[in-house]
């Protein structure tokens, strides 16, 4: 929530508080969002603001230009659904802009990703804004970690394999320099007779 002009959306949040449910002095907290790109209820603000304010001629470029600042802010992937009547054009169409990772379908869809849609209403009809942000907090069932203990392990499995293949070529080589000595023997022989 926005704070407003001199505190006045806090004046009616403690107005309702005190009439709906009859509390005497209801005291509101006020806090900052550490990173508004990373809540996707600042971001469809935002771009409801900025249509209802400038109009949807550059649409695309505040769906892009949003976009790219959500993922600079650290987020695994976003997408921004901006569709309605009030789009350039006759008839409503939704333009979709998406980056990065972002799971559509399972437990992480429905747990991780946050999401929040809005309304920017116009002159020439009313345009939806949808806008689904992974955070990158996330932890992905599907990524697997391997710990440095157990690569240290792999290492030392390596290094005893190598050595055993050298030894193999080592006797190789051994029987190698046996078998031409045997038939330099032979040839010897042959030329003596």
């Amino acid at each position: 929530m926005i704070v407003g002009r001199k505190g006045e959306n806090i004046r009616k949040l403690t107005r309702i508080l005190k009439e709906k449910f009859k509390m005497e002095n209801p005291q509101i907290e006020i806090g900052d969002i550490e990173n508004p790109f990373l809540v996707p209820n600042s971001v469809v603000d935002r771009i409801v603001y900025s249509l209802e304010r400038y109009g949807p001629k550059r649409f695309k470029f505040l769906g892009y230009d949003t976009l790219q600042t959500i993922m600079q802010n650290g987020a695994m992937g976003a997408e921004i659904i901006i569709g309605g009547r009030g789009v350039p054009g006759a008839r409503a169409k939704s333009w979709r802009f998406s980056a990065g990772y972002l799971k559509k379908s399972g437990n992480v869809s429905v747990d991780d990703v946050l999401r929040a849609q809005g309304t920017a209403n116009l002159r020439s009809g009313s345009i939806g804004v949808q806008v689904a942000i992974m955070p990158p907090n996330v932890k992905l069932p599907d990524k697997v970690k391997v710990y440095e203990k157990e690569s240290e392990e792999i290492k030392k499995i390596a290094v005893e394999e190598t050595k055993k293949e050298e030894e193999i070529k080592e006797k190789e080589k051994k029987k190698m320099k046996r078998r031409s000595k045997k038939a330099e023997a032979k040839e010897e022989k042959n030329e003596t007779s």
